[in-house]
């Protein structure tokens, strides 16, 4: 399984939302190339990166600062925020990006993502936010009448590879990540499934590890310390195996 840890850019600084809440906003670095560099020096092969003012109006605004963590120790990079248009998603993969995430573009113009996809092939993922089961748009803000695991179901079928799934309630709570619905989502099959959204515990990514999921999202847990990157690739990787103990712990 691979990890893909967070950098979060708003305003050019490195943050964590709570719930997808702009009123819970934490900064933890002025310089998203800094983490990205301590990512690198803790062994990351991935990078996860969001543009947070670009979801809110709807266009790139942290363009230059993402370009330059694209073009940074030779990770891969995948991006998402604002994205909403054939060029920009141009602009990003000829300037290194590995992959780019689309998101409330996906839900209100779903030929877009077809095109997108005929286009580009693997390099578009879709990221699917959900609240109660629901997605939800427009920087989270707006809760949709649409079914989280249907939607999911139709990218496929419109050969989408990969989906991006957060469960808005649990991201950035340090209590942990909803295990129940990735098991509901590898059923999908072939589809890659990158889990994001509260994962705070070891055991959790040996979890998901065990039940097949492609990848898995890495925020607070990293900027708190709760989680040591090192290791959660190491468990990602199978060079670390947990007792059955810790493996198999009740979920708080």
């Amino acid at each position: 399984m691979e990890i893909f840890p967070s950098v979060d850019i708003r305003g050019g600084k490195v943050v964590r939302l709570t719930e997808g809440s702009f009123n819970q906003m934490r900064v933890y670095s002025d310089s998203p190339e800094g983490a990205a560099e301590k990512f690198i020096g803790e062994g990351a092969r991935n990078l996860h990166v969001v543009d947070l003012d670009g979801a809110l109006e709807g266009k790139p605004v942290n363009y230059r600062a993402i370009r330059k963590l694209c073009s940074s120790g030779g990770l891969f990079v995948e991006v998402g925020g604002g994205i909403r248009d054939m060029a920009r998603i141009e602009n990003y993969l000829s300037n290194d990006a590995g992959r780019v995430i689309l998101g409330t573009v996906a839900v209100k113009n779903f030929s877009f993502v077809e095109e997108a996809v005929k286009r580009y092939g693997d390099r578009i993922a879709v990221g699917v936010d959900a609240r109660d089961g629901q997605v939800a748009v427009s920087a989270w803000r707006d809760v949709t009448d649409v079914d989280s695991i249907e939607f999911c179901k139709r990218l496929k079928e419109a050969g989408v590879s990969t989906v991006i799934y957060t469960d808005i309630a649990r991201d950035g709570r340090l209590s942990g990540t909803n295990l129940e619905i990735y098991r509901s989502l590898g059923q999908l099959a072939p589809l890659n499934i990158v889990a994001s959204g509260g994962i705070s515990f070891e055991r959790e990514i040996a979890e998901l590890v065990a039940i097949g999921t492609y990848g898995a999202i890495l925020g607070k847990a990293l900027y708190e310390g709760k989680l040591s990157l090192a290791r959660a690739i190491a468990i990602a990787d199978g060079a670390v195996s947990l007792d059955e103990s810790e493996t198999l712990a009740p979920m708080p």
